[in-house]
């Protein structure tokens, strides 16, 4: 059982073993198993369910406004983690919400490079729109690798003609595959999640023969004009820090309503740690009340 602050939350990552030499597999099997570690909230009900005909899980909070939706997409440098990995994170933004909340399996790679994943994210937006429920009840967010992902996913549903959803929140996000961020390097002695060797490893798994120029895989690019409300949290200790703020820079500039956080002291996606760290509740409250003001208007 972990102890309870930031603190002890570096103590316990920095006693793991290493995952150096793991075989993808095995870091697969490794990530989903925060499903042991991580119970799921009490209040809420979670289905194997399909959306646009891509799979993934249904979270149902048993007090919630109908009709209201978050789409989540996973992180994990597109080539790892899951809806069950994530599945304790995504059922306490969908009660922060008072939501229902869908997390996709996307198709990971290298079996599956880009833009395979952001398919699968736009056919799930699609499948949402189809099964009823209107753009303007529909948030979508993600961390990591998930958190890129949406702000991509934001420009394709523009590109494809659909109507922007209510508002995104993009979770310490991975927004320039490039990696060529300042903070790589000022911040890689104090980040205990994210080493730059592995996400480089991570971008040229999933690029394959694109360009880490492309904005629907590097996002920082984009034409974000148009684009939907956008709440963009990272923690001061990460070494994504700087994309998360070139992310923001490149969405005010294009006229986007944007809420840009810097957590201080905490490290890559602080909200996988639930009721061990107080700052990951408070920034999951957070996320909540930002998709309920963008979806109850």
């Amino acid at each position: 059982m972990l102890a309870h602050g930031i603190s002890a939350i570096r103590e316990h990552l920095a006693s793991l073993p290493s995952q150096e030499n793991l075989t993808l597999e095995q870091k697969r099997g490794f990530y989903d198993k925060a499903v042991a570690l991580f119970p799921t909230p009490d209040g809420i009900d979670v289905q194997t369910s399909r959306m646009g005909g891509v799979e993934g899980e249904l979270h149902r909070p048993r007090v919630r406004d109908d009709g209201h939706i978050v789409l989540y997409l996973h992180g994990g440098g597109y080539a790892i983690g899951s809806a069950q990995s994530h599945r304790h994170m995504v059922a306490a933004i969908a009660l922060a919400s008072r939501s229902e909340a869908f997390a996709i399996n996307y198709r990971l790679a290298p079996e599956y490079p880009f833009p395979a994943a952001l398919e699968d994210a736009l056919d799930a937006y699609r499948g949402l729109l189809d099964g009823n429920y209107h753009a303007s009840r529909i948030v979508i967010a993600g961390d990591s690798a998930g958190g890129g992902l949406t702000a991509a996913l934001a420009l394709a549903i523009k590109r494809a003609g659909l109507s922007q959803p209510a508002a995104m929140a993009c979770i310490s996000p991975w927004a320039d595959l490039s990696n060529t961020a300042k903070s790589y390097e000022t911040k890689a002695e104090v980040d205990p999640m994210v080493r730059p060797a592995d996400i480089r490893q991570y971008a040229g798994l999933y690029l394959g023969d694109a360009s880490d120029q492309d904005p629907f895989a590097s996002p920082v690019h984009g034409d974000f004009n148009g684009i939907c409300p956008m709440l963009i949290q990272v923690g001061s200790d990460e070494v994504l820090v700087d994309d998360a703020e070139l992310l923001a820079n490149r969405a005010r500039a294009a006229g986007v309503n944007v809420t840009f956080e810097v957590w201080d002291k905490m490290i890559h996606v602080w909200h996988w740690f639930g009721h061990f760290l107080d700052e990951a509740g408070e920034a999951t409250q957070r996320i909540g009340e930002f998709a309920r003001a963008h979806t109850h208007r």
